[in-house]
């Protein structure tokens, strides 16, 4: 395909998987049990952190996770005594624990008592065309209180060569609005031309057949790659054809 096909095909994919149905079989639904701006972003932020693996256990354990949080995230994490911390013992996705769960919801008390909530940190480091080394600040914002040394891996940093899949695929859900109903755009501080695509096996292997990435492994220096061609197909949003390299990936077997 040229430039031309490939940009038709691509935003054809794009349309066919960007709707309302994407949701019923993805995490993104977890977030959207919430009405209001901070239930909304925290339920994403903590979802999408446990978002690897089978994805019926990721959305089975992000419910879980909110039923422990009494299905109001951000009341639990800004009001939360230490005592309410002791139901999260018996929370485990994979790698990520109690433990981890238990410092995830002290970490996001102290961001939004100390510095405004999630969107003002990314929005402070957010650089013109690029999101990553904001992610790279936040992960220093996030574990600047005291905290546990093996939860620090739970979060990646994308100038350590991390594609930062997870947080990618958060900035995705809070700043894109394209009125389909399924990313939120509730966050009015950061521009979709900012957004990176949230690069795993199944849109870097989907990318790589289409000739809009070459290099082998999933990291930064990837993502990088990718996100020149994503902009040329459309700089304005790039990264509404992570729908299209997912889709094709996951639903397609391309």
């Amino acid at each position: 395909m040229n430039k031309t096909e490939l940009k038709e095909f691509l935003d054809t994919k794009t349309k066919e998987y960007n709707n309302p149905r994407f949701i019923e079989s993805d995490p993104i639904q977890i977030p959207h049990q919430f009405r209001n701006k901070e239930d909304i972003e925290i339920a994403g932020f903590l979802t999408a952190s446990i978002a690897w693996g089978n994805r019926k256990s990721i959305i089975n354990n992000a419910k879980r996770l909110m039923d422990l949080l009494d299905d109001s995230p951000y009341d639990f994490v800004i009001h939360h005594q230490e005592t309410d911390l002791e139901k999260l013992q018996s929370f485990v996705h994979r790698t990520f624990n109690a433990d981890d769960a238990i410092q995830f919801i002290k970490s996001l008390k102290h961001i939004y008592l100390q510095h405004n909530g999630l969107e003002s940190v990314f929005a402070k480091y957010a650089e013109t065309d690029s999101m990553q080394t904001a992610i790279s600040k936040f992960k220093t914002v996030f574990f600047e209180m005291e905290h546990l040394l093996r939860t620090q891996k739970h979060i990646s940093d994308p100038l350590k060569n991390s594609a930062a899949k997870r947080i990618n695929m958060f900035l995705r859900w809070m700043v894109r609005n394209d009125k389909t109903g399924v990313d939120f755009g509730i966050w009015k501080s950061i521009s979709p031309s900012q957004l990176s695509c949230p690069l795993d096996v199944h849109s870097g292997n989907v990318a790589r057949k289409l000739g809009l990435l070459n290099r082998k492994q999933n990291d930064a220096k990837a993502l990088l790659e990718l996100d020149k061609a994503l902009r040329k197909l459309d700089p304005n949003d790039p990264v509404k054809y992570d729908f299209a390299l997912f889709g094709l990936g996951v639903f397609e077997k391309f």
